[in-house]
């Protein structure tokens, strides 16, 4: 363990950002790391919006999968606090960030919950659009200090072992909830759907 973290470390410090960075190398990195997160529920609304049924399964599939590897990770959080890098005062940070464990990453463990179970429904560009996206976001938020490169890891990880736990058992209830939130959809929004607005 003491091996893995001292790796753990210096690959922090080989990646994260110095007082010689240039500051708009820190800017852009700190949009990554703070707004890029955005890019995920548009992707699923894009699923939705899109009036094939299977996408739309699909995006919930996804939100599943969010949904219990983010309660995985809530779980490791309390069991195992593992310090974030400027709480042991390692490299330099550029954004502020609750003192909480890093490890896994919560906006890692989102986008590889959701690239994973998109690629794996075959949504190829859906699926490689979040993984790209998910990649820039990972190493952005080395860069600027708030996490390691294996909270990255582990967050891939989590999102596989979420994504195994769900696949059985969407079979199970998927297709009903799906149904039922299409419906919920279709009565709420059935003004703008009536006039072309959305699709049904």
């Amino acid at each position: 363990m003491h091996t893995l973290e001292a790796l753990n470390q210096a690959l922090f410090l080989t990646i994260n950002a110095t007082t010689s960075t240039p500051r708009w190398q820190i800017d852009v990195a700190s949009f990554i790391a703070d707004y890029v997160i955005y890019f995920v529920p548009l992707v699923l609304a894009a699923l939705w919006l899109s009036g094939m049924r299977n996408n739309r399964a699909t995006a919930l599939r996804a939100c599943c999968v969010v949904l219990l590897a983010l309660g995985f990770n809530q779980v490791i959080g309390h069991a195992w606090l593992h310090p974030r890098p400027f709480m042991i005062g390692l490299g330099h940070t550029f954004i502020e960030h609750a003192p909480d464990s890093s490890f896994p990453s919560d906006h890692g463990t989102v986008f590889a919950s959701v690239a994973l179970t998109l690629l794996l429904a075959r949504k190829r560009w859906y699926g490689e659009l979040t993984l790209v996206a998910g990649l820039a976001v990972a190493w952005a938020r080395v860069f600027v200090g708030v996490h390691y490169p294996l909270d990255m890891a582990g967050a891939v990880a989590i999102a596989c072992v979420a994504h195994g736990v769900v696949t059985p058992l969407w079979p199970l209830a998927g297709d009903a909830v799906t149904d039922r939130l299409i419906a919920l959809y279709r009565k709420v929004l059935a003004w703008p759907i009536a006039r072309g607005w959305l699709v049904q």
